[in-house]
């Protein structure tokens, strides 16, 4: 069992949302178009793809909602950016749960070794 989920001051229903949104295959290519830096348009985040530019802005929502990616009007179009505090809080948090598996992978070991 986790313990103490509030060291990463992400609270569990926002990691669900993290992990449910990069749970998409079209999302987590999104995310890997915006980690390179630079604030993307959605015009520029469809080009040679397959996807409609509704598809990508309905996809953008959701990593926006979640907080990995932030959008920004710049004249007539919205330039998205990512947000890698999530990332890096989840990451924290994911930390955590390997600790907490190590911890028990040893006391199983021990255990049987006794």
């Amino acid at each position: 069992m986790l313990q103490n989920h509030h060291n990463t001051g992400v609270n569990p229903a926002n990691r669900a949302a993290i992990f449910a949104a990069l749970g998409d295959e079209t999302r987590l290519a999104l995310v890997a178009k915006l980690c390179v830096g630079q604030p993307y348009s959605i015009s520029r985040l469809t080009e040679g793809s397959h996807i409609t530019r509704q598809a990508v802005t309905k996809h953008l929502r959701v990593l926006e909602s979640a907080g990995i990616v932030h959008g920004v009007r710049a004249g007539r179009e919205t330039l998205f950016k990512f947000n890698p505090e999530p990332m890096v809080e989840v990451k924290e948090y994911l930390d955590q749960v390997a600790r907490q598996w190590d911890q028990a992978l040893f006391r199983l070991k021990s255990f049987v070794e006794d």
